[in-house]
């Protein structure tokens, strides 16, 4: 613990997230999905049980995450995994104990992203993941993580229950939806850190959707295989890829996109290389 805190407290050595690559976006559905599905999985057991495994499980990985001055891909991902199974339940205590309807729940979730993106890009003058190289960077980073996970499985049950399209039609609406950003900056040429994020903050409700379709029982739109079962396939598919990433190592941001940022915190210009990315 003492050498964790030492760790926190120096600041990183080098960008503390991955580079955006096509397996980026599967392990990000992957943990969006499984965060849903293991919290749904702790409910039956107990408000109070899963509230303190949430909170433990968190705790641990943000410590993991923080102690590092790199990026480390187990890290990385199990904080992002942490995140999505305590923001399904930050979100679903709102709307369960609370009693605030899903409408109520992802407008206020909205409001906090919008805030936190805000705040980060007054304090920094920039919102590319490339720039994540300084404590308080990555520190509005993963608070931007919180927020679109919490919003995500908020928008997720709305539209699956309030809007009375079901998982599976939720999944497709929200598959649709990430192909706006995707091609927007595919074939338009649109600011890339604006739809790196837009397609992010999708892939919530999107992968949330997908875990309640498989886990759900028939009589809510689902499939009924069962919480656990699903949990435990998402889990297994993220060990195995993230190992993967781990090994190959090809996730790893080149010293030289943070340093074309400006020290005014702007992301480079440019036609064409991969300092363009968000």
């Amino acid at each position: 613990m003492a050498h964790a805190s030492a760790a926190w407290r120096r600041a990183p050595l080098a960008a503390k997230v991955p580079e955006v690559t096509f397996l980026f976006w599967v392990i990000k559905l992957l943990t969006t999905a499984g965060g849903e599905a293991v919290s749904d999985f702790l409910v039956p057991h107990g408000y109070l049980l899963t509230g303190v495994v949430e909170v433990a499980i968190f705790v641990v990985a943000v410590v993991l995450q923080l102690s590092t001055r790199r990026y480390v891909a187990a890290a990385y991902w199990f904080l992002a995994l942490a995140i999505a199974i305590f923001g399904t339940g930050a979100a679903d205590f709102m709307h369960l104990i609370i009693g605030i309807p899903y409408g109520g729940t992802s407008a206020f979730w909205a409001v906090v992203l919008a805030l936190v993106f805000w705040l980060w890009y007054r304090s920094e003058r920039t919102l590319s993941i490339h720039s994540i190289v300084t404590r308080r960077r990555e520190l509005f980073y993963w608070a931007v993580v919180f927020a679109t996970f919490a919003l995500g499985t908020a928008l997720g049950d709305f539209t699956a229950r309030v809007l009375h399209l079901g998982y599976l039609g939720s999944v497709v609406l929200f598959a649709v939806v990430i192909m706006v950003p995707a091609v927007a900056w595919w074939q338009l040429k649109l600011n890339s850190v604006l739809c790196f994020w837009a397609a992010y903050v999708v892939t919530r409700p999107l992968g949330a959707s997908f875990a309640d379709y498989f886990g759900k029982p028939k009589v809510l739109s689902g499939l009924d295989y069962g919480e656990g079962p699903v949990s435990l396939v998402l889990l297994l598919s993220i060990v195995v890829l993230v190992g993967y990433t781990a090994v190959a190592r090809y996730d790893i941001q080149r010293p030289e996109l943070a340093a074309a940022l400006p020290q005014g915190g702007r992301s480079a210009q440019g036609s064409q290389g991969r300092a363009t990315r968000p």
